[in-house]
């Protein structure tokens, strides 16, 4: 049932998801905005890109303890499962569309991987070894979050695969990979066409 004390952290929520990391520390430490460079996308990836590791990382951090802490947050009502599918499919909703930044965010991958580790912190540490042997493999950052997205379901099954998960833990597992396709659409035809760019991050930054 859904409650004002839900619909008030459905709300914290998003809000937390919308916080454009990426563009904050682009604008306050840099006086860059990263969607105005590189690939325009608002995310860790481009600021890796547009403005070094020094600023990429916490970017990334931010964004990932954005998806972790929307799960967490239904251990402040509730917490069953249902409310933690629904902070974080919220705060990544927020990361892609934030109010902050006209509705102009990133892809939610790092927000979303945030948001696997409060689901499931085993099976997403197994995706992201899978997304490192791709990247090193590819040096395809976008090639690599698509296969360990698609990867996230299998590594679920097999997990628990004793014990069947229930059909929200499934539900979730099936919407990683979705999101993921949807999110990177122009990468993946770029990708066909041999036309997407490997990682170069500058060392120097």
């Amino acid at each position: 049932m859904l409650t004002q004390e839900n619909i008030i952290f459905l709300v914290l929520a998003y809000l937390i998801g919308s916080f454009p990391s990426a563009v904050w520390v682009g604008k306050t430490f840099y006086n860059k905005d990263v969607r105005e460079y590189g690939s325009g996308n608002a995310g860790a990836t481009n600021t890796f890109r547009v403005l070094g590791k020094k600023a990429g990382i916490p970017v990334l951090l931010m964004d990932v303890f954005k998806g972790w802490f929307a799960v967490y947050l239904a251990s402040m009502t509730d917490g069953n499962t249902i409310s933690q599918l629904s902070f974080g499919i919220t705060a990544v909703i927020g990361h892609l569309f934030p109010i902050y930044t006209g509705f102009r965010g990133g892809k939610g991958i790092a927000t979303l991987l945030g948001f696997m580790i409060g689901m499931e912190p085993i099976a997403s540490g197994f995706c992201a070894l899978i997304f490192l042997i791709s990247f090193l493999t590819s040096k395809y950052v976008s090639l690599s979050s698509i296969i360990a997205s698609i990867a996230f379901p299998l590594v679920i099954f097999l997990y628990h695969y004793k014990n069947p998960p229930d059909e929200s833990l499934i539900t979730f597992s099936i919407f990683v990979p979705i999101l993921a396709l949807i999110t990177h659409q122009k990468n993946i035809e770029r990708l066909i066409r041999g036309e997407e760019n490997k990682a170069k991050f500058d060392k120097n930054k």
